[in-house]
């Protein structure tokens, strides 16, 4: 395994371990809906479980429905980001990182679900009684991650275009 892959390897596994470690010390700390406040009106740890999907879509469908649509959607998902890396250049670190850690957000809540049927949450963020939806730590490698793929590839450098003398040489 050359050092580059190492690397990538060592992003996703991180988010991963972090992931769950923290998922761990919430679950073992606190009770379910507990909240913590650290900012206050702005901020809190808040223990939830999400057996939804962002923003608690499909929490009231079947548990079984669920567990086949994320299985699916998570085995589809995961296939996805491991071809978008292996067909990035290599030389493409941003890129190569950004999936990375989509990557390692992805598998962090796919151990969840595997684990629990649901996801959990834990990160709070609000304004006064405005709430914006809990999250965790692969959640937000996931919205990081995607947030610099768009960023890395609006401003990418785009080759050349071939100019008309050079395509009428290819006919």
């Amino acid at each position: 395994m050359s050092l580059r892959h190492l690397a990538l390897a060592s992003v996703t596994g991180g988010i991963i371990l972090l992931d769950q470690l923290t998922k761990q010390q919430i679950m073992q700390t606190m009770r379910l809906h507990e909240s913590i406040p650290v900012i206050p009106n702005l901020f809190s740890l808040t223990y939830i479980r999400n057996p939804g999907a962002a923003f608690g879509l499909l929490a009231g469908s079947s548990n079984a429905f669920r567990m086949v649509f994320f299985g699916l959607t998570s085995i589809f998902a995961l296939g996805l980001l491991g071809t978008i890396l292996l067909r990035m250049p290599e030389e493409d670190w941003v890129g190569r990182i950004s999936v990375a850690g989509i990557l390692g957000g992805a598998i962090g809540n796919l151990i969840d679900r595997l684990r629990f049927g649901e996801v959990i949450d834990f990160l709070d963020v609000y304004i006064e009684t405005y709430h914006w939806p809990a999250f965790n730590v692969a959640d937000s490698a996931i919205t990081i991650g995607v947030i610099f793929l768009i960023i890395h590839f609006a401003f990418e450098k785009q080759a050349d275009p071939p100019h008309e003398s050079e395509i009428s040489s290819i006919r």
